[in-house]
């Protein structure tokens, strides 16, 4: 079993991008939107602003929900990058010079992993768990355009490649899986001691997709 490790992956292109921005002088600054927190959350903010600080990109976390206060901070010229978390219906708000998810950061970092440790899609079965926005539906989309056919958990059993953003802590099992499978696990689904005895390559959680997706986010931002 091999770990797919994410953080020695987002350290490598957190510096790529910061020898970018010393390059091209580049003054930005990225706002956060945080509209209710939770734990997953308040993980996921801490991280954007540590990359932030080591790429040398000034970070500022707003917590609003109002409409009003929100279009404010959009507005602002000083913020070069909008993300808002946990608050879908104001999305549209952010135009798309200034949305840091135009090209989805989770689809950007799975593609990233896998080119990273020269892991093929073609010709495998692959299995999709979850259907969310933020997951589930751009990583749909992402494996439709490359005409790769793939099930969901009904067919795990005879998966080659897990992708899970379900959000559901533990719902994949060891034996559940087939011996040699590669698992991506973005929501934190899968029972890392017992599938990683089966797996050939698996994504810890903390340490595999999370960073990754931040170093996308400032790839976008940039």
């Amino acid at each position: 079993m091999k770990i797919l490790d994410g953080e020695k992956l987002s350290e490598k292109m957190l510096q790529n991008l910061k020898k970018e921005i010393k390059k091209k002088r580049l003054k930005l600054k990225l706002a956060v939107i945080l509209v209710d927190r939770d734990p997953v959350s308040d993980s996921f903010v801490c991280q954007q602003q540590k990359a932030c600080r080591k790429v040398g990109i000034d970070f500022e976390l707003f917590e609003l929900s109002s409409r009003k206060e929100i279009q404010k901070v959009v507005k602002d010229p000083n913020n070069s990058g909008i993300v808002i978390i946990n608050g879908q219906e104001f999305l549209n708000l952010i135009p798309k010079e200034k949305n840091a998810e135009i090209v989805s950061p989770v689809v950007c970092a799975v593609d990233r992993i896998l080119k990273e440790y020269k892991i093929s899609l073609k010709n495998k079965s692959i299995v999709l768990i979850g259907k969310g926005r933020l997951v589930g539906q751009p990583i749909a989309i992402w494996l439709k355009k490359r005409n790769l056919k793939f099930s969901d958990i009904n067919k795990i059993k005879n998966a080659d490649i897990i992708i899970s953003g379900a959000g559901k802590l533990n719902l994949i099992k060891g034996e559940m899986v087939k011996k040699g499978v590669i698992v991506i696990d973005i929501g934190k689904d899968v029972d890392f001691k017992s599938v990683s005895k089966k797996a050939s390559y698996i994504t810890p959680v903390p340490g595999g997709v999370g960073p990754v997706t931040v170093a996308c986010l400032l790839e976008n931002l940039i």
